[in-house]
C-alpha cells in the first residue's frame, strides 16, 4: 500500500527557487540572510493568491451557535466564533433542530441599508457580512428569535492559507501546488538576473499556475440561478 506524498518544508522550496533563479549553484545552499528574504517574499505571495480563484483547500463549514436577540457575530480569535479571521463567506445555511437545512441569502452593503428593520426577530433567511482589518462580523436578518436560536448557522468560509513562520514548515498549500510555489518564488527571486532567466522563471511561474488554478474547480457542476429578487425593484423584467 502506498503512502501519500508528504508536504515539502520552506527550506527545499526557497533551495530550489533559488537554484531556479540562477542565484545558486549546485551543492550551493542559501545563507542565512537569503532564506530570510525568500521566506518573506514567499508569504507575501502566498498571501496574494490565497485572494485569487476558489482555493478548494481553503474551505470550511464553520457551525455559528445562535443566541436570541442577537444579531451580530463576530469571527476573530476571541469573538462569538473563536478562529482566525477568514478571507470571506462564501455561502451560509440554517440548519434547526431536526437537521432540515434551508439556504440562507446572502446581502450586500446596498441591500443592507435598505432594510427598513433591521431589529425584527423570527427566523433567519439572510445574512450580511461586514468585512474588517482584524475580523470579520456577519449579521443575520432576521434577528433570531427563541425558536430559530435552537438551530445553527453554518457558514461556508475561505479561510487563510497559513504563512511560514520557520524554514521547517510544511506548506499551506497542498502538495500539488510545490511547482507553481517554488517557479513563483523563483519569479520573484530572478529580478535584477540576465533576460533569459527572468523569461524562463516568468513563463514557468505563470504555466503552473494557470494550470493549477485551471484544476482548482469543484468536481460537480455548477448551476446558477435568478435573484427573484429583482423582481421586486424597479424598473424589473415582468
Amino acid at each position: 500500500m502506498t503512502s501519500p506524498v508528504t508536504f515539502k518544508t520552506a527550506t527545499r522550496l526557497i533551495r530550489l527557487a533559488y537554484k531556479d533563479a540562477g542565484l545558486l549553484q549546485d551543492g550551493d545552499e542559501p545563507n542565512g540572510e537569503q532564506y530570510a528574504e525568500a521566506l518573506t517574499r514567499l508569504n507575501d505571495m502566498v498571501n496574494l493568491w490565497q485572494t485569487q480563484g476558489l482555493k478548494l483547500f481553503l474551505l470550511t463549514d464553520q457551525a455559528v451557535t445562535l443566541v436570541s436577540g442577537q444579531a451580530k457575530y463576530t469571527l476573530k480569535p476571541g469573538g462569538d466564533v473563536n478562529i482566525t479571521k477568514p478571507l470571506r463567506v462564501l455561502q451560509a445555511y440554517y440548519r434547526d433542530s431536526t437537521g432540515i437545512r434551508r439556504p440562507l441569502v446572502p446581502l450586500s452593503w446596498d441591500d443592507w441599508t435598505r432594510l427598513s428593520q433591521v431589529t425584527q426577530t423570527g427566523q433567519i433567511n439572510s445574512y450580511f457580512v461586514d468585512k474588517q482589518i482584524l475580523e470579520l462580523d456577519v449579521y443575520f436578518w432576521l434577528v433570531p428569535d427563541t425558536a430559530a436560536a435552537t438551530g445553527t448557522v453554518h457558514l461556508i468560509l475561505q479561510n487563510q492559507a497559513t504563512n511560514f513562520v520557520s524554514l521547517t514548515d510544511d506548506y499551506g498549500f497542498p502538495v500539488e501546488w510545490a511547482m507553481a510555489l517554488r517557479w513563483g518564488l523563483a519569479d520573484e527571486l530572478a529580478t535584477g538576473q540576465p533576460s533569459a532567466i527572468m523569461s524562463r522563471c516568468e513563463i514557468k511561474a505563470k504555466a503552473y499556475r494557470e494550470a493549477l488554478e485551471d484544476w482548482d474547480v469543484e468536481d460537480a457542476p455548477t448551476t446558477f440561478t435568478p435573484d427573484q429578487r429583482v423582481l421586486y425593484a424597479g424598473q424589473a423584467f415582468r
